[in-house]
Formats: structure tokens, C-alpha cells, sequence
């Protein structure tokens, strides 16, 4: 079976999942040290699914950690499509999240009363680490339907 670089249980798989961790848990800390984004819907939208990201990814991390450094990769069937799905599915979520969390603050920063530069500015801050992590989960949710049909 041909090997994809960014597929399920490679090291390009990893680094993909670490990195989605990563920028999940940054968009979380730039939209937490706030205390009042929970006054809005929009941010509490991205909180949630980030919240969802973060162990979504170090799961499949360690997943791909143990198909590298202890077995080699075993493809089973049943796994694949739940994880193709998972992906899909944080993946338009995750893009959904940044995307109006962007608009929002953006409309926020226009309307000149409703957040001060800083507070916007985290806001911003933290839609562009979500659409960082979105960019990441499309591109191994790719890599891993590009497979799929392989199993």
C-alpha cells in the first residue's frame, strides 16, 4: 500500500495533528484572557469547537505517535471513515468558527464602541490561530480521503 505523507499513522500525520493542537490551543488562550467573549454567541461558537479540536487532535496524535514508534501502521477499515468523518466535520466547523468570529470582530472594531483595540485585537488574534488550525485539519482530512478508497 502506497504511503501518503500526511496520512493516518505517518510523521507528516503527526506534525499535522500536533500543529492543529497547537494552533487550537492558542485561539483558545487569545479568546480566554478576556473574561467577557462569553457575551457573545459568535465566540463562545469558536470556544466550543476549539474545545473540540484540541483533544480530537492529540488523540489522533498519539495514534499516529504509536503506529510510529511502536507498530507499523495497521489500516483497519472501520477506523478510517470514522476518522475521514471527524476531520470533515471539525473542519467545516473550525472554518465556520474563525470565519464569523473575524466578521464579528471586524464589525465590532467599525462600530468604534463595543471593544477597545486590545480586546479586538485578541479577538482577531484568535480567528486567525483557528483559521491556522482549520488550514491544518482540511489538509489531513484530505490526505486521509485521499486513501480511503485504498482500504
Amino acid at each position: 500500500m502506497e504511503e501518503f505523507p500526511g496520512a493516518l499513522g505517518t510523521s507528516g500525520s503527526l506534525a499535522l495533528r500536533l500543529g492543529q493542537a497547537i494552533f487550537a490551543v492558542a485561539s483558545l488562550f487569545f479568546m480566554c484572557l478576556d473574561g467577557d467573549f462569553y457575551g457573545y454567541s459568535v465566540f463562545c461558537f469558536l470556544v466550543t469547537v476549539m474545545a473540540l479540536v484540541v483533544p480530537w487532535s492529540l488523540t489522533l496524535a498519539m495514534v499516529d505517535g504509536f503506529s510510529i514508534f511502536v507498530k507499523p501502521p495497521a489500516r483497519q477499515p472501520g477506523i478510517l471513515p470514522i476518522v475521514v468523518i471527524g476531520d470533515w466535520v471539525l473542519s467545516f466547523l473550525s472554518l465556520a468558527a474563525s470565519s464569523s468570529t473575524a466578521s464579528v470582530t471586524s464589525l465590532m472594531l467599525a462600530s468604534h464602541g463595543y471593544c477597545n483595540g486590545k480586546v479586538c485585537a485578541r479577538y482577531q488574534l484568535s480567528a486567525a490561530m483557528a483559521l491556522l488550525s482549520w488550514f491544518l485539519s482540511l489538509s489531513s482530512s484530505l490526505f486521509n480521503l485521499w486513501l480511503f478508497p485504498s482500504v
